[in-house]
């Protein structure tokens, strides 16, 4: 094992790094599939509970953000100070439980209580990924690992739309929730054997504030605000399109699920590993040339993604609309990356995992929750005034809130650039 020595911290190389990394994609591919997963049932669930829109808004957006958002950040504070891989562990553990669980749904009251459960368990995988990867993988090539690990987000949707469809049409909804919970426990024995135990990472890259302090210090840096207000931005644009998407395929266009997983899933995934990819290596190359423009890629793919997800709303051939759903699938994956490894930069050794905490806490709690239920009311409302698709209207909220993003984006690196002239590049 080589070591990085001016930073007095143990680096991982060769064989030892790609375990990691590759234990690190399956957690963050299986916990999507999780996430993801119902979005595609989403019309079978509806149909056996006897669920409305607004419900079914309630269930994937309240239910799961809510308590998604605020344990992130405890469990994110606890990654920092060493228990990453206990933490990681015990995450995956409860979310396979609970993904298994709620194939038992009766209900909206059951269903809302599962999904409790998974965003409970999911709410520590990122910080605790994220803190491996602050404290194992070189600088360097950081933004490359962020973005490998982020790949699992578009591997696990393109799977979980796939397969999820797949499994609504033939097997039914409670039995692909069972599988899924059962896989998610192989993912549990490869981080028990791929992921080495991290007692050697230094003490001097901790930091011994509790969360409430060091979250504090944290907003209190302008660039972080503005990162912060970005992701809140982000959280409305996103949660929508994962929540609705596949539903509003179905009834615009008559698609099947198992048309809509293929489709729609296929082209989520492939955009989402070249976005990821991409993103993480373009950040590493700014990063190692001290570019001062850092979060305006992303900025220019939301504001051409806000223009084609709106057109994609109201074109009258399926595929067209398919088409033009991609540079807004690209975009979300191809912003992981900057935002994350901005924020590990601006936070600092030892409060990265925090900095993801916080990040997530921004896009997953109001966003998360809001959006999918006032997509769901604008829906219910326009199909009691007869409208032919309240749907439609509702997702009118994604081009709008995606437009918004790429402008917080474009803000935020004239932020970082303030920061960095203030403090040492990368600091």
């Amino acid at each position: 094992m080589k070591t990085f020595a001016a930073n007095k911290q143990v680096w991982l190389y060769g064989w030892r790094r790609t375990a990691l990394l590759t234990a690190l994609l399956f957690v963050s591919i299986f916990s999507q599939i999780g996430r993801i997963l119902p979005f595609i049932l989403a019309e079978s669930i509806k149909k056996d509970l006897q669920l409305s829109d607004t419900e079914l808004g309630l269930i994937m957006g309240v239910a799961f953000s809510i308590c998604y958002s605020l344990a992130s950040l405890p469990l994110a504070r606890l990654a920092d100070h060493g228990w990453a891989r206990r933490i990681l562990l015990g995450c995956v553990l409860l979310w396979s439980a609970m993904t298994s669980l709620g194939g038992l749904a009766t209900g909206l009251v059951t269903l809302a209580l599962s999904r409790l459960g998974v965003a409970l368990g999911e709410a520590g995988g990122t910080p605790a990924s994220h803190a491996l990867i602050a404290q194992r993988i070189a600088p360097h090539v950081r933004g490359r690992a962020i973005g490998l690990f982020a790949m699992g987000i578009p591997l696990g949707t393109m799977l979980g739309f796939a397969i999820g469809g797949r499994a609504s049409d033939t097997i039914g909804w409670r039995n692909a929730l069972f599988l899924a919970g059962a896989f998610g426990l192989i993912v549990a024995i490869l981080v028990v054997l791929l992921i080495g135990k991290t007692s050697e990472v230094r003490k001097h890259t901790r930091s011994d504030e509790n969360f409430f302090v060091s979250s504090r210090a944290l907003l209190s840096k302008p660039a972080f605000v503005w990162m912060f207000l970005a992701a809140n931005l982000l959280g409305f644009a996103s949660a929508p399109f994962y929540t609705f998407g596949a539903p509003f395929l179905m009834r615009t266009h008559g698609l099947t699920a198992s048309e809509v997983g293929i489709s729609f899933g296929l082209l989520q995934g492939l955009m989402g590993i070249i976005g990821t990819l991409l993103g993480g290596r373009i950040f590493d190359n700014a990063v190692n040339r001290r570019s001062n423009r850092l979060l305006d890629p992303p900025a220019v793919a939301f504001s051409v993604a806000a223009i084609t997800t709106l057109l994609a709303l109201f074109v009258p051939v399926s595929w067209v609309s398919i088409a033009l759903f991609v540079p807004g699938m690209f975009s979300f994956a191809f912003l992981l990356p900057h935002a994350f490894g901005a924020g590990h930069l601006v936070a600092g050794p030892g409060k990265q995992a925090l900095a993801s905490g916080l990040l997530m806490l921004g896009s997953g709690l109001l966003p998360a929750a809001l959006s999918p239920l006032l997509v769901g009311m604008i829906s219910d409302a326009a199909t009691a005034a007869n409208h032919k698709n309240g749907l439609q209207l509702g997702m009118l909220v994604v081009p709008v809130f995606s437009l918004l993003s790429g402008i917080a984006c474009f803000v935020i690196s004239r932020k970082l650039r303030t920061h960095f002239n203030e403090v040492s590049y990368g600091g």
